[in-house]
């Protein structure tokens, strides 16, 4: 995965702005979005960024799964990376 050639991301210290420079609008990630969306971004598989969010959170992995693969989604469906 990778951020969109229109696209510009800025850490924060809440998470990651992102601004989808086509279309003027800004998305704002919160910490464990940022999380996903860098682990992500560096090349990390989908079941290991699970597998440490499940960990570390104490949460399920089925659970995390769902919620990264919905910001995954939404990410796409933004316009904000390609595969």
């Amino acid at each position: 995965m990778r951020l969109a050639e229109s696209v510009s991301a800025l850490d924060t210290d809440d998470g990651t702005v992102l601004l989808h420079e086509r279309n003027g609008k800004f998305y704002q990630l919160n910490s464990t979005g940022s999380e996903v969306l860098s682990r992500l971004l560096g090349g990390e598989r989908l079941p290991d960024v699970v597998g440490a969010l499940a960990e570390r959170t104490g949460t399920g992995r089925e659970k995390v799964h769902r919620d990264v693969a919905e910001l995954i989604d939404r990410l796409h469906d933004a316009g904000l990376v390609t595969p």
